[in-house]
């Protein structure tokens, strides 16, 4: 078993025993180097997919310049999503299906056209969205403490967990995603505020670079994808039995709750 992986497996098995596992970084070498991360992220997507998963698109993380800095990283990193991780607005959550949950909220974008060129631009982003929706992600480590480096998230399928997206589809023409603001509440208190600049100044910014990095790796972004971009704000830690709701600016509000213990369901 290569050292590629011995990491796939261990992540797999952290998933799903609900065990943490410790950090990956000294043991994928050389040490630091995202492209062995990506290697084993896709060792650990096609399981799912062999397993009958579906994918329905990608998440970017790293959005923030002032994460990125902390991570001493300059660019963004993705993760697959599947079916499996996708919840109803509104819907309860149950502990069980989490380690370590945290909660953002996000722009979402929903494409309606492939986006095949590397040498994407903005106007041909814009064709290819059909409409954007109000997401909340919740993103968890199988990493133990969140002790992650970019390569520890990056391996982890950039810390992905599940995702919930809001019901009242937007045109993009209809809203300026660089000056919407967000505020995500926590009984009726603001847990996490911020706006669109937050994400690599536009979330637009933040799909052109997925799309050129997934088009240049030759596994494109296909009409019918959906994209969550990056947070608007910080992210939160998930208190058990919380209800959160995000609202963002033009585009609505989105919600969703957790069960009180790790055993409901």
């Amino acid at each position: 078993m290569s050292d590629y992986e011995a990491a796939a497996r261990e992540l797999v098995t952290a998933r799903e025993s609900g065990k943490p596992c410790p950090p990956l970084r000294e043991r994928l070498l050389p040490e630091g180097d995202v492209t062995s991360a990506y290697v084993v992220q896709q060792l650990q997507v096609r399981q799912w997919l062999q397993r009958g998963h579906r994918r329905v698109g990608a998440k970017i993380g790293l959005t923030s310049r002032a994460v990125q800095e902390s991570f001493g990283v300059y660019q963004p990193d993705f993760g697959v999503l599947l079916d499996s991780m996708a919840v109803p607005d509104g819907a309860e959550i149950g502990l069980d299906r989490l380690l370590q949950p945290r909660v953002e909220a996000e722009v979402a974008f929903v494409l309606g056209a492939d986006l095949p060129d590397e040498r994407v631009t903005t106007a041909d982003l814009t064709r290819a969205v059909d409409h954007v929706l109000p997401a909340i992600e919740i993103v968890d480590s199988r990493v133990a403490g969140w002790d992650i480096s970019i390569v520890d998230t990056v391996a982890d399928n950039a810390s992905s967990g599940l995702f919930v997206l809001g019901t009242t589809p937007r045109r993009l023409t209809d809203v300026d995603l660089r000056l919407c603001g967000m505020v995500l509440e926590h009984a009726g208190e603001p847990v996490s505020v911020g706006a669109g600049a937050a994400c690599l100044g536009n979330p637009l910014h933040a799909l052109e670079w997925l799309a050129r990095t997934m088009a240049r790796s030759g596994d494109p972004l296909r009409a019918g994808d959906v994209v969550l971009s990056g947070a608007l704000g910080p992210m939160v830690p998930v208190t058990p039995g919380a209800a959160y709701e995000a609202r963002i600016s033009g585009l609505g509000s989105v919600r969703t709750c957790f069960s009180s213990s790790e055993g409901a369901s």
